[in-house]
């Protein structure tokens, strides 16, 4: 069963030396590393390496991490994800042109926890803008924390925000990611 996703937008490609820099994190933190191509990976990250206790004793979590958009790959993905947003210059300050998904394969509060910390580490190596799927009624609360952008309305609404955002997302009490 997967569990929640994250995504980074990013105004352009991540160059070399910043691939290079986040496969060197993503594979200290994890006991299972696989690239797949370049900037596309399966690992099982030890959510300890995060600073979550896992409950459920498990030893590492799943999870891909996938950079998408035109020249690195997945093209259409980013495409078909992207399809239907409003236009974002003028809510986060750029066009994303690309982007890097964080996607847990389970969904046990550890992989809510694991997967906004997963995404706070790699945007403080790719910089980008985070988006978070949060239901309505948790708008109240995203409101009031730092590194907020912007939010957009809707029963599952969008906030966009920094890296500061999801830290004090996962450290609130009504802390929770949309599946």
């Amino acid at each position: 069963m997967a569990g929640p996703v994250l995504g980074v937008e990013l105004p352009g490609p991540l160059s070399d030396e910043r691939l290079g820099v986040l496969r060197r994190m993503l594979s200290h933190i994890s006991d299972r590393f696989v690239e797949e191509r370049p900037g596309h990976f399966d690992l099982s990250v030890v959510a300890e390496s995060l600073g979550v206790v896992d409950l459920d004793q498990e030893r590492s979590r799943p999870f891909l991490v996938i950079t998408a958009g035109p020249g690195v790959g997945d093209e259409e993905t980013f495409e078909a994800e992207h399809a239907d947003l409003p236009n974002l210059e003028p809510v986060i300050g750029f066009t994303p042109t690309h982007d890097v998904s964080i996607i847990a394969m389970c969904n046990g509060r550890v992989d809510h926890m694991v997967t906004a910390l997963l995404t706070a580490e790699v945007m403080a190596l790719v910089d980008g803008v985070v988006s978070i799927e949060i239901h309505h009624w948790q708008a109240p609360a995203i409101r009031d924390l730092p590194g907020l952008i912007a939010i957009t309305p809707g029963p599952v609404c969008t906030a966009y925000g920094t890296s500061e955002l999801v830290r004090a997302w996962v450290a609130h009490p009504n802390f929770q990611l949309v599946k």
